[in-house]
């Protein structure tokens, strides 16, 4: 199965000052906007902006890797090793969190 990169998420907790800085700043396209998530087109990816406490140098930005079937792509890569969590199955979409062999975060996710 083919991936992509979807978007990067960085946490922050200055959820306006940021979505100011990537929207107005660097004039990329606000495409979703939630309680506690922005997300702006970036070309090939998206960058996300997520509420909670940003923690750089110890809590990096987390890769997320689309897919349309989370659970499928979920499965084959643990059949290879990858280490991820269970399937979180929501009413707008579906993701599963799992760590690189470094330990930085990533997510498979059909959103």
């Amino acid at each position: 199965m083919k991936m992509k990169m979807a978007r990067v998420i960085l946490f922050t907790a200055q959820l306006e000052r940021m979505s100011k800085f990537y929207g107005e700043v660097l004039g990329l396209a606000l495409i979703s906007s939630e309680k506690g998530w922005r997300e702006f087109a970036a070309g090939g990816a998206c960058i996300a902006l997520h509420s909670g406490p940003s923690s750089p140098g110890r809590k990096g930005p987390k890769i997320v890797f689309h897919s349309q079937d989370v659970a499928a792509l979920r499965q084959q890569l643990v059949a290879k090793g990858a280490k991820f969590g269970k399937v979180r199955d929501g009413d707008q979409f579906c993701l599963c969190d799992g760590k690189d062999p470094d330990g930085n975060p990533i997510q498979l996710s059909n959103r």
